[in-house]
C-alpha cells in the first residue's frame, strides 16, 4: 500500500519548504533543518549544512 500522508506537512510551508541555503548557497533545495547563525539567530538550512556552524 502507498503512504498517502508522506510529505503532507510540506504543503503548508511557503514555497513547499524550498529556498536558497544561507550556508552553501544551493538553490531550490529543501530547508528543513535549523542551525545557529553567526549573530545567534536561527536559520533554516539544507540537509548537507545541518551540522555546520556559521563562521
Amino acid at each position: 500500500m502507498s503512504k498517502n500522508k508522506r510529505g503532507k506537512a510540506l504543503w503548508r510551508i511557503p514555497s513547499r519548504g524550498r529556498g536558497t541555503c544561507p550556508f552553501c548557497g544551493s538553490t531550490r533545495i529543501k530547508l528543513l533543518y535549523t542551525a545557529k547563525g553567526s549573530t545567534g539567530e536561527t536559520l533554516n538550512v539544507c540537509k548537507k549544512c545541518q551540522g555546520k556552524k556559521a563562521g
